[in-house]
């Protein structure tokens, strides 16, 4: 019962559900085929974007800081000590989600319209989440690790879960739109 508790509060300190066994997953797990870890973009101060956000236009959108800057080196250099050295890393084209996904260094970034945030316009949710499970489905069950840098937003409406920034959760493909939910990574080392 005690351990059930303690593993409970855990859990609600990451705010994200867990699996009773093991809530934060090793990042080792991360450099098997099949992976995909579903990122929340680093710190950018604020909430939202302003009003005259533009795509492509970095000084009309929330930024990341200096500390979302070294969360993202930071992480990328724990992956890489993990072993995942060479993932296929896909970005919101959101200029902090862009920023972040460069910053981890795992691999050449590719825009991926799919992840891009949709909060303050709940017309294009479906859309974009219908969107991201496509591309999933057609990731092959055995290739190279994928690394997936996006917003809150999309993370908690795929997950059901509020990562913190610079948090996520990994999955395992397995040919279908709702890929196998492994745990959260954590967001120290562990």
């Amino acid at each position: 019962m005690r351990k059930l508790l303690i593993l409970s509060l855990v859990a609600m300190s990451w705010s994200f559900p867990a699996r009773a066994d093991d809530p934060a997953l090793s990042l080792r797990e991360l450099a098997r085929p099949g992976r995909v870890l579903m990122l929340r973009h680093a710190h950018a101060p604020g909430f939202g974007d302003p009003p005259n956000f533009v795509i492509g236009d970095c000084s009309t959108q929330r930024n990341l800081d200096a500390s979302g800057r070294a969360q993202a080196r930071k992480l990328g250099a724990r992956l890489r000590a993990a072993g995942l050295s060479n993932a296929r890393v896909f970005s919101s084209q959101w200029c902090r989600a862009l920023e972040t996904a460069r910053l981890l260094d795992l691999g050449p970034v590719e825009s991926l319209p799919a992840l891009n945030s949709f909060f303050g316009r709940p017309d294009d949710r479906e859309r974009t989440l219908d969107a991201l499970r496509t591309f999933l489905a057609r990731l092959p069950v055995d290739g190279q690790p994928v690394i997936l840098v996006t917003h809150q937003v999309v993370v908690t409406a795929f997950t059901e879960a509020t990562p913190p920034s610079g948090g996520g959760s990994a999955f395992q493909i397995d040919g279908t739109r709702t890929p196998v939910w492994l745990g959260v990574i954590p967001i120290e080392a562990r």
